[in-house]
Formats: structure tokens, sequence, C-alpha cells
């Protein structure tokens, strides 16, 4: 699996561990890192089943790399963002559950990308923030459609205006995080989840991260639709039959 300088992969079994590595930098996200993250998800190895996404350093990531728009242009700053779209997209519509593992700073970018992922661990002292209207510019990987599904569009609003920050308890209770653990404890506790979502079929887990989504931006009817043909494509798969006979017969 190639990785770059800011961005290393490593395997454990059928989990990929993933890492921001520019902890000088608290992790900030660059156009290489960007790049790298859409590489990966874009083609995974066909061995791995799950992702644990986390950074180095003292921080998950600062956002971004200010430097990639000091002066940027509406063109550059267009492509620039269409960048992080493609990387974010292929990392939430992909073919592997990603857990992200979250401390320190995980701002701006940073919380855009942490909810791109599909399960988030916050340390006790991690904190949340979208300094964006200090800084002049707006939410560019993103976070305008993920994170005012998951918060609310009126909270997401008041956090760029006033730049506030949410310490993990009150992440977790407005829904921008699923977990808070003690301080150090999140990679491993990301790990543990790993390791069970990795003994999931893994067209159910591709169902899940397909499906679901997707059927909560269509119409009531159009989603029960979408869900009788996915539930039913489901049960047509041989593992799907399997599994259920051996559940059967263990309930004898």
């Amino acid at each position: 699996m190639p990785d770059s300088a800011t961005f290393t992969i490593e395997q454990r079994d059928a989990i990929a561990v993933l890492r921001l590595a520019r902890p000088e930098k608290r992790n900030a996200l660059d156009l290489v890192t960007i790049s790298a993250i859409e590489s990966f998800f874009t083609s995974p190895p066909p061995d791995v089943r799950v992702a644990v996404l986390t950074g180095t350093g003292d921080h998950f990531c600062a956002g971004l790399d200010l430097g990639d728009v000091r002066d940027a242009d509406f063109m550059s700053g267009f492509r620039t963002t269409q960048a992080w779209h493609r990387a974010f997209a292929a990392m939430e519509y992909g073919t592997i559950p990603v857990i992200a593992a979250l401390h320190g700073a995980t701002i701006g970018g940073g919380l855009e990308l942490a909810a791109a992922a599909h399960i988030r661990i916050g340390g006790q002292t991690a904190f949340y923030a979208l300094p964006e209207g200090q800084r002049g510019i707006f939410l560019g990987g993103g976070g305008s459609v993920r994170l005012t599904r998951l918060i609310g569009t009126s909270r997401v609003l008041e956090m760029m205006l006033t730049g506030r920050r949410y310490p993990a308890s009150e992440a977790e209770r407005i829904g921008a995080i699923h977990y808070v653990v003690d301080d150090g404890a999140g990679f491993a506790f990301g790990m543990e989840l790993a390791r069970k979502v990795a003994q999931n079929a893994a067209h159910s887990n591709v169902a899940i991260l397909q499906a679901l989504p997707r059927i909560a931006d269509m119409s009531h009817a159009e989603g029960l639709f979408a869900e009788r043909m996915t539930a039913s494509l489901m049960a047509t798969e041989d593992e799907s039959r399997e599994r259920i006979n051996a559940f059967l017969e263990r309930k004898r």
C-alpha cells in the first residue's frame, strides 16, 4: 500500500491503520495529503475490511493548510475544493467502513474529514470547532452538507460565526461523535471496534455505506423502494445464507 510522507498506511490483518503525519503542522491538510487520501479510498487493498484513521502527535487535524490558499484565485480555490470533495466522497461512499479516532484539535477541515468517516471516537480533551469565519473563508470539505446533517444547520452556522469550541462531552451530545473515551485510549478502542466491524459480511458493510446515506436523501416512497431492493439483494448472497443458517443452527 503506497503512502506519502504526510499520510501513512499500515495494514494489520484486515485493518488498515491510516495516520495523518504532519505533527509539526498539527496535521493540517495540504493537497498532497488530500491526494493520498483519495488514492487509498479509490482503490483500497482487496483484503482490507475496515480502516482506522487517526493523527500523529497531539492533534487529529487542525484543518486546511492555509498556505494552500494564501494566494488563491477563484479557479485554484475551486479546484482545491473539488479535490477535497473527491477525496472525502471516496472515503464516505467507499467499500470499507472508516473509524476516526480523534484527539486534540479537530477543527475546520479536520472536522469535515471526521464527518466523512462512519464512526467517530473522541478523547476527553479533544475539541471541535469551525473557525472559518475568523479566517475569512468557508467550508470546503463537504461540511456544509455532512456537518449540517450530523448536528443541524443552525449549530454549524453558530460554530462558524463565533468560532466556539465544543469539548468532547458536548460533541457527543450534539451528535458530532459517537463515543467519548479516556485520553490516549481512542486508537485502541477504534481498533477494537474495527475488529468487530471486520467480522461482518463484506457485502453487508458495502450496502450499509452505500445505501443508507442515499436513502436519507430520498423521498419516503423512494427510500422504502431502495430499502426493499437492497434487502432483497443482500438475501441472495451465499454468505448471507451461510450466516443465517449458522445462526439458526445455534438456536436449535
